[in-house]
């Protein structure tokens, strides 16, 4: 059964989370670093087949009065650019407060600084990719 694929998508790195294969819950999968828009695009083919993705959902950061701001441009542009390159529906989902929730999760946990960001990005995209998924209604 085909998966879908969640990006937390950033300046540096990505987060990336998977759905398992009856699309109920959501894992994070990988954080991807990079320096340009192309090459986190590669990787993220790259995940797509191994994963055997048929839809990627990119969070969509939008200001708290529901406003798109200059980051949110940012990320629909490389929503667009997914959709162009791996022909395949890529979604934009709203991500307020996903790396706050991330970020919370992970103190509670008691993880260290320095391991903190090391998954902070994979975690929010697979709060992301849940909130997606909870909203399809399976």
């Amino acid at each position: 059964m085909p998966r879908i694929m969640a990006l937390d998508y950033g300046d540096k790195r990505t987060g990336v989370a998977v759905s398992d294969l009856f699309g109920w819950t959501a894992q994070g999968l990988e954080v991807i670093e990079h320096k340009t828009e192309a090459a986190c695009i590669r990787r993220v083919e790259e995940l797509a087949r191994e994963q055997e993705a048929e839809a990627i959902v990119v969070g969509l950061p939008k200001n708290m009065n529901g406003t798109i701001g200059p980051r949110g441009e940012i990320c629909m542009a490389f929503a667009e650019a997914l959709r162009q390159k791996l022909s395949m529906p890529v979604h934009l989902w709203d991500e307020r407060l996903t790396t706050v929730a991330a970020e919370r999760t992970l103190l509670e946990a008691d993880v260290s600084r320095r391991k903190r960001k090391q998954v902070i990005d994979k975690m929010a995209a697979a709060i992301l990719l849940q909130s997606y998924l909870d909203s399809r209604g399976r």
